[in-house]
């Protein structure tokens, strides 16, 4: 009950995190995507089905939060849970490395998902220098904050409070 809350808790408190602390705390502007981070690790340790759909939920919120756009993260998001899920079986989970280089694997591709979606819905849309330097920025932060964030959130599944003791 408790790993349920924290999961039910991680995302407002990512997006509260976003909006407050790290906008003040950009790099050039950019700011990292927490939730996103929490939805990789989540999908890294859970696999794919149950990644999707937290992508997928976590998305929406995002969405409902920001007002813009519905459903574009919550796409973006859920196919990314997906994807990094599928790596679950054949990557070791205990070693850093992979949990930081999925965030930057899974960074990448919510980015790109995003951009198909902005060129499919959006009148006008353009990639310039300052949309390439900003996504360098975002993917270096989401980097940076992956290596804390994995060491806790790996251990905190194996051995703390989000462990999931009801699973076969």
């Amino acid at each position: 009950m408790l790993r349920l809350l924290i999961l039910l808790l991680l995302p407002l408190a990512a997006l509260f995190l976003q909006a407050s602390i790290f906008s003040v705390f950009n790099i050039k502007g950019a700011v990292p995507d927490l939730l996103l981070i929490f939805i990789i690790f989540f999908a890294l340790i859970n696999g794919p089905k149950k990644g999707g759909v937290y992508g997928l939920l976590c998305g929406l919120l995002e969405d409902l939060y920001l007002g813009r756009f519905i459903g574009m993260n919550a796409i973006a998001k859920g196919i990314t849970g997906y994807a990094i899920g599928n790596l679950q079986i054949n990557v070791f989970k205990e070693n850093l490395l992979v949990g930081v280089i999925s965030v930057l694997i899974g960074s990448i591709l919510n980015i790109i998902i995003l951009l198909l979606l902005t060129v499919v819905f959006s009148t006008s849309f353009s990639v310039d220098l300052h949309f390439l330097v900003d996504v360098f920025f975002h993917l270096s932060y989401n980097f940076l904050l992956a290596i804390p964030l994995y060491m806790w959130y790996y251990n905190s599944s194996k051995s703390g409070i989000l462990k999931n003791n009801g699973e076969r």
